[in-house]
């Protein structure tokens, strides 16, 4: 007789969910019977409950700076325990489990529960509330008066090392917090002003200057060169240091002292706050050249600017991301002195030590590689502006130009080099032209007149509709003056 062979079926271990052994604690949480996701939700949540517990962080001057741990990214730090909970009693040979399972008899097994933070959390708290308590060193400086340089001395500053603050809260954290509330002391630098009397008295010398005319210019563009003029005046610029013209003169807002001004935008002249700001920068670009400081950012305008010769101007424009920007590469500090005149010239200054030979001549030459003269004439028709509106922008001649960097020592030409390229867009001569009128005599004369593509033709056409319509007016306000005038008429009595 054969028998059939009993079917076996062998679960392994890992297909189900082993539970953990009687005895095994995380500090004071009893993990007995509780699966390893069970245990894991327990830990969790006995880290997290130590959340609220607030940590003091000292800054400077008194200043204190207070986080939550939770704020701090506190969580579990020695999630290891777990798989070691898991398998007390299961993982080794035979002999060591059934030693560890007949101890824990006798003896629960103890696992410690520690504390973990995240860094950058730490770091990104510490930045964000340090720096009002921070006492920024104040670098010594320069004022230009009459009678020559007054000398300012420097004052140190007391500042929050984030870094090393960063490093130090998280190592009491991670190493001594008991997970109540505490107080730990950051990390404080003392910071040394730059420059000293010695050196800031040898600052004598014109190392570059340059001057432009604005004299074209209307009252609210004149504001804005003599006010970005102003806010450049007196910078102290050590060794080393970048002066941004772009940070000096911003924001471009009337509480910052602009008015409404032309500036280009998009191949057009456009109202803008602080119109004007770039025959600033441009000034100082030239004497920075002169000076032969190490321009380290520069951009042309979009379209030509008649101040300087193609080339030699630098824009800068919010929008657009333009700045001009220089380094001090002296070995000693120099001085930006910037004026203006009641004859509308702004004129920079930077003094310095001067280093080169007393016969070394430096100067500039603008080259125009390609000259683009515009041939139409454009139209545009509001429809949103009456007929007699008219605004006519100028054309602008294209270039393409460079700048050369001339050096002449005893009056001989030794150097020659570039020092950057420019290309300038052509515009078209344009008027905008309004169309609007209940009169379609009127509307038809003018879009006959934009059909022509003439400027000069739209802009006899609106200005004889605008003079009509203002005349119009004129008559129309005096017969209502005159009205209001007239004395009352006495009632006839009746017949």
């Amino acid at each position: 007789m054969i028998m059939a062979a009993a079917a076996v079926v062998v679960m392994p271990v890992n297909a189900r969910e082993s539970k953990i052994e009687s005895g095994i604690y995380a500090e004071d949480i009893d993990l007995s019977g509780m699966t390893a996701g069970e245990a894991r939700d327990k830990i969790e949540e006995y880290v997290a409950s130590f959340g609220d517990a607030e940590v003091t962080m000292n800054a400077v001057n008194g200043g204190t700076i207070v986080a939550t741990a939770s704020e701090l990214g506190l969580k579990w730090g020695n999630e290891e325990i777990l798989d070691e909970a898991s398998n007390f009693g299961r993982d080794g040979d035979i002999l060591r489990c059934y030693k560890e399972l007949k101890d824990l008899q006798y003896q629960n097994k103890v696992y410690n529960i520690s504390f973990d933070f995240d860094k950058a959390k730490i770091k990104a708290v510490i930045e964000e509330n340090a720096e009002q308590y921070d006492q920024e060193a104040v670098n010594a400086t320069l004022t230009k008066t009459e009678n020559g340089f007054t000398i300012t001395e420097g004052q140190s500053g007391i500042v929050v090392d984030t870094e090393a603050s960063a490093n130090a809260v998280y190592d009491y954290l991670t190493n001594d917090w008991d997970g109540t509330s505490c107080v730990v002391d950051l990390v404080i630098e003392v910071e040394e002003p730059a420059g000293n009397a010695e050196d800031l008295a040898k600052v004598k010398d014109v190392l570059g200057t340059f001057t432009t005319s604005y004299s074209t210019s209307g009252k609210s563009r004149s504001a804005n060169v003599a006010n970005g003029c102003s806010l450049i005046n007196g910078t102290t610029l050590y060794p080393g240091e970048e002066f941004s013209a772009y940070e000096a003169v911003a924001p471009f807002t009337a509480d910052n002292g602009y008015y409404m001004a032309g500036s280009y935008l998009n191949g057009q002249v456009v109202d803008s706050l602080g119109g004007g700001i770039c025959q600033v920068s441009t000034t100082l670009y030239n004497a920075v050249l002169l000076a032969e400081l190490e321009v380290t950012e520069r951009y042309n305008h979009s379209m030509i600017v008649t101040y300087v010769d193609p080339s030699a101007d630098a824009a800068i424009a919010e929008s657009s991301g333009k700045d001009f920007k220089f380094v001090n590469n002296t070995d000693y500090p120099i001085y930006i002195e910037g004026s203006t005149t009641p004859g509308k010239e702004i004129t920079f200054t930077i003094y310095g030590v001067e280093t080169r030979d007393s016969d070394r001549e430096v100067s500039y030459e603008s080259v125009v590689l390609e000259r683009m003269a515009p041939e139409e004439e454009v139209i545009y028709v509001d429809e949103s502006q009456p007929v007699g509106y008219c605004v006519v922008q100028s054309a602008h001649i294209g270039y393409k130009a460079q700048l050369w960097k001339v050096v002449r020592e005893g009056g001989v030409e030794v150097s020659r080099e570039q020092v950057n390229s420019s290309s300038y867009m052509k515009v078209p001569r344009s008027a905008t032209v309004g169309v609007a009128s209940p009169d379609e005599g009127a509307r038809n004369a003018i879009m006959a007149a934009v059909a022509t593509n003439s400027v000069d033709e739209v802009r006899n056409v609106a200005a004889a509709y605008k003079a009509a319509s203002d005349a119009a007016a004129a008559q129309a306000a005096a017969a209502a003056a005159a009205a209001q005038a007239a004395p009352p008429q006495e009632p006839q009595p009746a017949q």
